[in-house]
């Protein structure tokens, strides 16, 4: 850790950076910064310039976020046959923006479309690991509990048309045997 490990001089830090929104390193620590991180940064003409570039050259949609990471990597020359760049997201979560790069968009999975007209949930929880924690296990019940109420339903009317079925079945063999 760059704070070697101090835990007030962390504090410090963050608390400078929440005050002014600026973090000064400088001296020893900035060049042991500056050994373990680089840094790029990619505008809105970049960033489009990527996603259009990896969608010619790759036949790959990169979202604009993926898209700054990408070049970035670029602008740095650190891309090598060993490079890793992680999507953050799908391209069809940020249509418009996309469009501006490339023109038509790639089919969106039917999967996916499917959720631009499905209800949107939230629910809001305090700054609190301990409610959130709670919120979901409760939420993660209730949705198993409602699974488990839906598939014993399933399985209560497919026993009723297989009974059905073999009723009409024992029907029809006495009807043909009253028939000789």
């Amino acid at each position: 850790h760059l704070s070697g490990d101090d835990s007030s001089t962390l504090a410090s830090w963050m608390s400078a950076f929440e005050s002014t929104g600026k973090l000064l390193i400088t001296g020893k620590k900035l060049n042991e910064a500056r050994a373990d991180f680089k840094s790029a940064k990619a505008d809105t003409a970049k960033t489009l310039e990527t996603i259009q570039k990896y969608h010619v050259n790759e036949d790959y949609m990169l979202c604009p976020h993926s898209a700054v990471g990408v070049s970035a990597v670029h602008q740095l020359n650190t891309a090598n046959s060993a490079t890793v760049c992680l999507a953050t997201a799908h391209f069809a979560k940020f249509g418009d923006a996309c469009s501006k790069a490339v023109t038509p968009l790639p089919e969106i999975p039917k999967e996916l479309s499917q959720l631009w007209s499905m209800e949107t949930r939230k629910s809001q929880c305090p700054n609190d690991a301990k409610v959130v924690q709670k919120f979901m296990e409760r939420k993660i019940e209730e949705r198993t509990k409602k699974h488990k109420q839906r598939d014993e339903k399933k399985k209560m009317i497919t026993n009723l048309l297989l009974v059905s079925a073999a009723v009409g079945v024992v029907a029809m063999i006495v009807s043909a045997s009253k028939r000789r």
